[in-house]
């Protein structure tokens, strides 16, 4: 599942939507998800640029659960693996 892929790479992942976004427009992503309990208005950016460059864009169910993978105490709505 999502969840553990995220907890396995740790090391290559960007957490939140400002630095997801910036490092999809600079090619350093290679897949991207996001939290379906999210703001769909702030996620909706981050989709769409994904869909355009071609990068896979995946949903999960909890913004609580993703940030727990990714090992912060907080919820994450968006965390994109790099290249």
């Amino acid at each position: 599942m999502s969840y553990e892929k995220v907890t396995q790479l740790k090391s290559q992942i960007m957490i939140g939507m400002k630095q997801t976004l910036k490092a999809m427009k600079n090619g350093q992503i290679s897949e991207v998800y996001i939290a379906e309990d999210a703001d769909r208005y702030m996620t909706q950016s981050i989709e769409e640029l994904a869909k355009t460059l071609g990068i896979p864009c995946q949903r999960v169910d909890s913004k609580k659960k993703l940030g727990a993978a990714c090992g912060i105490d907080v919820g994450a709505s968006t965390v994109a693996i790099k290249k």
